[in-house]
């Protein structure tokens, strides 16, 4: 079976395992404790601090701990909306995640902010003179992701977050799709918080963190003992925490090896070339064909249905989705391709393929014919 499904969740890295069973077997102490296995624990998330900030090029006092990017998400957006805000301003682009998209529209529900929608193009990238015109002199908060997990379009972060800045407003960064393919630090440079996933990038489920300024005031979504520098409370998970660290350390030093870098455009170019012929239009590259990181690939097959392809791509042995795993079991068509000017029809027909850095070439090549044969087989030759 090849699993192509990365962007949903990935294996967790020998490394990481390595490194975290101590924490669960016999350094399982409270970090708060004051006796010595609480002080080992207590190590172990200094260290997964400093490995963390170092990554980001931030101070450790900028890295809350929480259980994944929905949190993330919902801490930042909550948080810092909530902490000081200046006004009752927020934007967010037309594809965000729904943890993104649930969390300002609660704002809206039960806090009285107005929420304007970023449109993006036909690729998915925001468009920068439409999001420029949505700013506002009391906007509180901007959303946009680093890289959308559905079509892997990569946004002009820097510029967004440039205007967002230049009127005083924060910005928030959902960079979960991100750390496995760009460099994030310079990803953070220009984010007031940036969210990130210890699974999506081999680290444990129910773990990740945020980056979070911490000159800000971040309203905590979760109160009590005062841990997290009164960010976060609740007893930490070390073993998650010093496993997402590790993940994301070991993923910045993979995003300098170029190995899998051409894979994505293999699948792209195999895909459209095998099935597009003699004047069909079998399938459709949905994202941006240049701004996109390779480990994301997602078709339209406008002659199929989308889950009958997963169906038969699995029966043909190869994993991979319709789009994101938050929104699995749902009848109703992807809000990404929706925003990005797909019809319903169309949108009902999205088969994603996602990998990580270690996916052998073999796999990339079997798969894309794969694609290729199920298409046609359900299609018709």
């Amino acid at each position: 079976m090849i699993y192509l499904d990365a962007a949903a969740t990935t294996p967790v890295r020998q490394d990481v395992l390595d490194t975290i069973i101590p924490l669960l077997t016999h350094d399982y102490g409270n970090p708060s404790s004051t006796h010595e296995m609480g002080q080992t624990a207590a190590r172990a998330l200094d260290y997964a601090r400093e490995t963390a900030a170092g990554v980001l090029g931030v101070r450790t006092g900028d890295i809350v701990f929480t259980s994944g990017g929905t949190e993330s998400n919902n801490l930042a957006i909550k948080g810092l909306a909530l902490g000081a805000p200046r006004g009752r301003h927020l934007i967010r682009s037309a594809i965000e995640h729904p943890s993104v998209a649930e969390a300002c529209a609660y704002l809206v529900r039960h806090h009285g902010f107005e929420l304007d929608i970023a449109p993006v193009d036909a690729h998915g990238r925001v468009q920068l003179a439409a999001f420029t015109a949505l700013l506002r002199n009391d906007t509180t908060l901007v959303s946009v992701m680093a890289v959308n997990n559905e079509v892997g379009t990569i946004e002009p972060i820097a510029e967004l977050a440039a205007a967002a800045h230049a009127v005083g407003a924060l910005v928030h960064v959902d960079g979960v799709q991100a750390a496995g393919w760009l460099h994030m630090g310079r990803i953070a440079a220009h984010a007031d918080a940036l969210s990130i996933s210890g699974h999506k990038i081999g680290g444990l489920k129910g773990a990740g963190l945020l980056m979070v300024r911490g000159k800000l005031a971040l309203e905590p979504l979760i109160h009590g003992g005062g841990q997290e520098r009164e960010r976060r409370s609740g007893t930490e998970n070390v073993a998650g925490a010093v496993s997402t660290a590790t993940a994301l350390s070991l993923a910045a030093r993979a995003n300098t090896e170029a190995a899998a870098q051409s894979y994505g455009d293999y699948i792209i170019s195999a895909v459209l070339k095998g099935l597009n012929t003699d004047g069909r239009v079998r399938a459709r590259l949905t994202g941006d064909p240049v701004h996109r990181v390779p480990g994301i690939v997602s078709f339209v097959f406008p002659e199929t249905g989308g889950e009958t392809v997963l169906l038969e791509l699995e029966r043909r042995g190869v994993i991979c989705s319709s789009g994101s795993a938050c929104s699995a079991g749902s009848t109703d068509p992807s809000p990404v391709l929706i925003g990005m000017g797909y019809s319903e029809q169309e949108a009902h027909t999205a088969v994603r393929l996602s990998f990580t850095r270690k996916v052998k070439e073999s796999e990339v090549a079997t798969a894309a014919r794969a694609v290729v044969a199920a298409v046609k087989a359900i299609a018709g030759n």
